[in-house]
Protein backbone atom coordinates (compact mmCIF):
# COMPACT_ATOMS: atom_id res chain seq x y z
CA UNK A 1 0.00 0.00 0.00
CA UNK A 2 1.28 3.70 -0.96
CA UNK A 3 1.25 5.56 2.16
CA UNK A 4 2.30 9.15 0.28
CA UNK A 5 1.11 9.84 -2.98
CA UNK A 6 0.95 13.57 -5.38
CA UNK A 7 -1.88 15.01 -6.47
CA UNK A 8 -1.42 16.77 -9.63
CA UNK A 9 -3.14 18.76 -12.29
CA UNK A 10 -2.87 20.79 -15.63
CA UNK A 11 -3.42 24.30 -14.89
CA UNK A 12 -2.62 27.75 -17.21
CA UNK A 13 -4.34 26.31 -20.11
CA UNK A 14 -7.56 29.06 -19.89
CA UNK A 15 -7.45 32.35 -18.62
CA UNK A 16 -10.93 32.38 -17.70
CA UNK A 17 -10.33 29.45 -15.17
CA UNK A 18 -7.51 31.87 -13.24
CA UNK A 19 -10.17 35.03 -13.74
CA UNK A 20 -12.66 32.80 -11.58
CA UNK A 21 -10.45 31.40 -9.33
CA UNK A 22 -11.23 27.28 -11.14
CA UNK A 23 -7.37 26.96 -11.38
CA UNK A 24 -6.35 28.85 -7.47
CA UNK A 25 -8.98 26.16 -6.04
CA UNK A 26 -7.44 22.73 -7.59
CA UNK A 27 -4.10 24.35 -6.09
CA UNK A 28 -5.39 24.31 -3.00
CA UNK A 29 -5.94 20.82 -3.49
CA UNK A 30 -3.34 19.83 -5.16
CA UNK A 31 0.91 19.20 -4.56
CA UNK A 32 1.82 19.19 -7.89
CA UNK A 33 1.20 21.72 -10.77
CA UNK A 34 1.64 21.62 -14.33
CA UNK A 35 1.87 24.55 -16.26
CA UNK A 36 0.89 25.31 -19.62
CA UNK A 37 3.89 27.25 -21.19
CA UNK A 38 3.28 28.78 -24.31
CA UNK A 39 2.40 25.46 -26.39
CA UNK A 40 -0.91 24.16 -26.91
CA UNK A 41 -2.16 27.21 -24.57
CA UNK A 42 -0.68 29.33 -21.90
CA UNK A 43 1.56 33.22 -22.00
CA UNK A 44 3.42 35.05 -20.07
CA UNK A 45 0.26 35.82 -17.81
CA UNK A 46 -1.55 32.89 -17.45
CA UNK A 47 2.03 31.34 -16.35
CA UNK A 48 3.10 34.25 -13.69
CA UNK A 49 -0.43 34.23 -12.03
CA UNK A 50 0.16 29.87 -11.42
CA UNK A 51 3.69 30.37 -10.63
CA UNK A 52 2.74 32.88 -7.89
CA UNK A 53 -0.27 31.13 -6.46
CA UNK A 54 1.40 27.80 -6.40
CA UNK A 55 4.91 29.12 -4.52
CA UNK A 56 2.13 31.12 -1.54
CA UNK A 57 0.56 27.01 -1.19
CA UNK A 58 4.02 25.40 -1.83
CA UNK A 59 3.01 23.14 -4.53
CA UNK A 60 5.57 21.90 -6.61
CA UNK A 61 5.33 23.59 -10.21
CA UNK A 62 6.12 21.79 -13.68
CA UNK A 63 6.30 22.65 -17.20
CA UNK A 64 3.89 20.97 -19.37
CA UNK A 65 4.49 21.38 -22.85
CA UNK A 66 2.55 20.50 -25.73
CA UNK A 67 2.90 20.85 -29.43
CA UNK A 68 2.36 24.11 -31.08
CA UNK A 69 -1.70 23.65 -31.80
CA UNK A 70 -3.82 25.94 -29.98
CA UNK A 71 -6.85 25.23 -32.56
CA UNK A 72 -6.42 21.61 -31.15
CA UNK A 73 -5.34 22.25 -28.12
CA UNK A 74 -2.07 19.98 -28.83
CA UNK A 75 -4.29 16.78 -28.57
CA UNK A 76 -3.59 16.21 -32.34
CA UNK A 77 -0.19 14.73 -33.59
CA UNK A 78 2.11 17.19 -35.52
CA UNK A 79 4.31 15.77 -37.83
CA UNK A 80 7.40 17.75 -37.02
CA UNK A 81 11.12 16.89 -37.09
CA UNK A 82 12.85 15.11 -34.24
CA UNK A 83 15.27 17.76 -34.23
CA UNK A 84 11.94 20.44 -34.42
CA UNK A 85 10.04 18.77 -31.68
CA UNK A 86 13.10 19.08 -29.42
CA UNK A 87 13.68 22.85 -30.03
CA UNK A 88 9.72 23.31 -29.53
CA UNK A 89 10.20 21.48 -26.29
CA UNK A 90 13.32 23.28 -25.09
CA UNK A 91 12.21 26.27 -25.66
CA UNK A 92 8.38 25.72 -23.83
CA UNK A 93 10.33 25.07 -20.70
CA UNK A 94 12.94 27.82 -20.83
CA UNK A 95 10.29 30.55 -21.20
CA UNK A 96 8.48 28.99 -18.31
CA UNK A 97 11.72 28.11 -15.94
CA UNK A 98 12.97 32.12 -17.06
CA UNK A 99 9.52 33.44 -15.31
CA UNK A 100 9.52 31.27 -12.16
CA UNK A 101 13.14 32.37 -11.70
CA UNK A 102 11.97 35.92 -11.78
CA UNK A 103 9.14 34.95 -9.38
CA UNK A 104 11.86 33.16 -6.59
CA UNK A 105 11.21 29.72 -7.36
CA UNK A 106 12.19 27.11 -9.82
CA UNK A 107 10.88 24.23 -12.08
CA UNK A 108 10.42 20.73 -10.08
CA UNK A 109 9.21 18.63 -13.20
CA UNK A 110 8.13 18.17 -16.96
CA UNK A 111 5.31 16.60 -18.03
CA UNK A 112 4.32 16.86 -21.65
CA UNK A 113 1.18 17.23 -22.67
CA UNK A 114 -2.03 15.71 -24.92
CA UNK A 115 -0.73 14.53 -28.60
CA UNK A 116 2.82 14.66 -27.36
CA UNK A 117 2.50 12.67 -23.95
CA UNK A 118 0.74 9.77 -25.41
CA UNK A 119 3.47 9.87 -28.34
CA UNK A 120 6.44 10.01 -25.77
CA UNK A 121 4.94 7.22 -24.04
CA UNK A 122 4.93 4.98 -27.22
CA UNK A 123 7.76 5.75 -29.18
CA UNK A 124 11.11 6.02 -27.73
CA UNK A 125 12.61 8.99 -30.23
CA UNK A 126 9.86 11.34 -28.66
CA UNK A 127 10.67 10.05 -25.39
CA UNK A 128 14.39 11.23 -25.80
CA UNK A 129 13.21 14.33 -27.02
CA UNK A 130 11.17 14.99 -24.52
CA UNK A 131 14.36 14.58 -22.02
CA UNK A 132 17.14 15.92 -24.16
CA UNK A 133 14.78 19.23 -24.15
CA UNK A 134 14.40 18.79 -20.55
CA UNK A 135 18.70 18.45 -19.92
CA UNK A 136 18.65 21.43 -22.11
CA UNK A 137 17.21 23.19 -19.49
CA UNK A 138 17.56 21.23 -16.30
CA UNK A 139 19.22 17.99 -16.01
CA UNK A 140 17.65 17.66 -12.63
CA UNK A 141 14.27 18.04 -13.86
CA UNK A 142 11.95 14.98 -12.40
CA UNK A 143 10.01 13.68 -15.89
CA UNK A 144 5.98 12.38 -15.66
CA UNK A 145 4.71 9.40 -17.34
CA UNK A 146 2.15 6.83 -17.49
CA UNK A 147 2.47 3.90 -15.58
CA UNK A 148 3.98 1.17 -16.81
CA UNK A 149 5.17 3.48 -20.39
CA UNK A 150 8.28 2.17 -22.22
CA UNK A 151 9.21 5.74 -21.52
CA UNK A 152 9.98 5.86 -17.62
CA UNK A 153 12.79 2.72 -18.67
CA UNK A 154 13.59 5.27 -21.08
CA UNK A 155 14.31 8.36 -19.48
CA UNK A 156 15.74 6.32 -15.99
CA UNK A 157 18.40 4.74 -18.44
CA UNK A 158 18.84 8.90 -19.54
CA UNK A 159 19.92 9.04 -16.09
CA UNK A 160 16.54 11.10 -15.03
CA UNK A 161 14.16 10.78 -11.88
CA UNK A 162 10.63 9.56 -13.13
CA UNK A 163 7.64 9.88 -11.37
CA UNK A 164 5.23 7.33 -12.91
CA UNK A 165 1.51 9.07 -13.08
CA UNK A 166 -2.11 7.74 -13.13
CA UNK A 167 -5.32 9.07 -13.33
CA UNK A 168 -8.81 9.85 -11.22
CA UNK A 169 -10.83 11.30 -14.04
CA UNK A 170 -10.04 9.62 -17.07
CA UNK A 171 -10.87 5.66 -17.96
CA UNK A 172 -8.39 2.72 -18.70
CA UNK A 173 -8.11 0.26 -21.43
CA UNK A 174 -7.54 -3.14 -20.26
CA UNK A 175 -3.75 -2.68 -21.72
CA UNK A 176 -3.12 -0.08 -19.15
CA UNK A 177 -3.61 2.76 -21.55
CA UNK A 178 -6.20 5.35 -21.48
CA UNK A 179 -9.24 5.16 -23.26
CA UNK A 180 -9.70 7.60 -26.52
CA UNK A 181 -10.79 10.88 -25.52
CA UNK A 182 -12.98 10.69 -28.82
CA UNK A 183 -15.33 7.78 -26.88
CA UNK A 184 -18.33 9.11 -24.89
CA UNK A 185 -17.11 7.67 -21.67
CA UNK A 186 -13.63 8.49 -21.63
CA UNK A 187 -13.62 10.85 -18.25
CA UNK A 188 -14.97 9.93 -14.92
CA UNK A 189 -16.64 13.37 -14.13
CA UNK A 190 -18.65 11.80 -10.95
CA UNK A 191 -16.58 12.82 -8.09
CA UNK A 192 -17.07 9.62 -5.82
CA UNK A 193 -16.26 7.02 -9.13
CA UNK A 194 -12.93 9.38 -9.78
CA UNK A 195 -12.06 9.21 -5.94
CA UNK A 196 -12.73 5.15 -5.60
CA UNK A 197 -10.68 4.82 -8.74
CA UNK A 198 -7.67 7.33 -7.01
CA UNK A 199 -8.31 5.52 -4.00
CA UNK A 200 -7.78 1.66 -5.54
CA UNK A 201 -4.81 3.00 -7.03
CA UNK A 202 -3.24 4.51 -4.68
CA UNK A 203 -4.16 1.86 -1.66
CA UNK A 204 -4.57 -1.74 -3.43
CA UNK A 205 -1.79 -0.91 -6.69
CA UNK A 206 -4.66 -1.68 -9.52
CA UNK A 207 -7.13 0.27 -12.31
CA UNK A 208 -9.89 -1.47 -13.24
CA UNK A 209 -10.04 -0.68 -16.77
CA UNK A 210 -13.17 -1.45 -19.39
CA UNK A 211 -14.32 -4.98 -19.28
CA UNK A 212 -13.90 -5.49 -15.77
CA UNK A 213 -10.22 -6.20 -15.87
CA UNK A 214 -7.84 -5.60 -12.97
CA UNK A 215 -4.85 -3.68 -14.39
CA UNK A 216 -1.94 -3.33 -12.12
CA UNK A 217 -0.63 0.67 -11.38
CA UNK A 218 1.66 1.43 -9.58
CA UNK A 219 1.72 5.21 -9.46
CA UNK A 220 3.77 8.04 -7.79
CA UNK A 221 1.36 10.89 -9.16
CA UNK A 222 -2.23 10.75 -9.36
CA UNK A 223 -3.51 13.41 -11.99
CA UNK A 224 -7.01 15.22 -12.42
CA UNK A 225 -7.37 17.53 -15.64
CA UNK A 226 -8.91 21.16 -14.81
CA UNK A 227 -10.81 21.01 -17.79
CA UNK A 228 -12.78 17.77 -16.77
CA UNK A 229 -16.48 18.57 -15.19
CA UNK A 230 -16.54 18.76 -11.70
CA UNK A 231 -12.77 18.78 -11.50
CA UNK A 232 -12.77 20.55 -7.92
CA UNK A 233 -15.21 17.87 -6.39
CA UNK A 234 -13.36 15.90 -7.75
CA UNK A 235 -9.95 16.65 -6.18
CA UNK A 236 -11.48 17.89 -2.97
CA UNK A 237 -13.01 14.21 -2.51
CA UNK A 238 -9.78 12.47 -4.39
CA UNK A 239 -7.72 13.91 -1.37
CA UNK A 240 -10.43 13.68 1.46
CA UNK A 241 -10.51 9.92 0.80
CA UNK A 242 -7.29 9.41 0.12
CA UNK A 243 -6.33 11.23 3.53
CA UNK A 244 -9.37 9.17 5.26
CA UNK A 245 -7.60 6.00 4.28
CA UNK A 246 -4.26 6.95 5.78
CA UNK A 247 -2.31 8.09 2.72
CA UNK A 248 -0.36 11.56 2.70
CA UNK A 249 -1.02 13.38 -0.01
CA UNK A 250 2.22 15.13 -0.60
Amino acid sequence: MIRTIDLNCDLGENPARIADGSDLALLDLVTSANIACGGHAGDESTMRAVIRAARERCVKIGAHPGYPDRANFGRVEMPLSISDLKCQISDQITTLAGIARSEGTSLHHVKPHGALYHAAMARREVAQAVADAAASADPSLVLVGLCGAPALDVWRSMGFAVMAEAFADRRYEAGGSLRSRGAVDALIVDPREAAEQALRMARDGVVIAAGGASVPVRADTICIHADTPNAIDIASRVRRELESAGIAVA
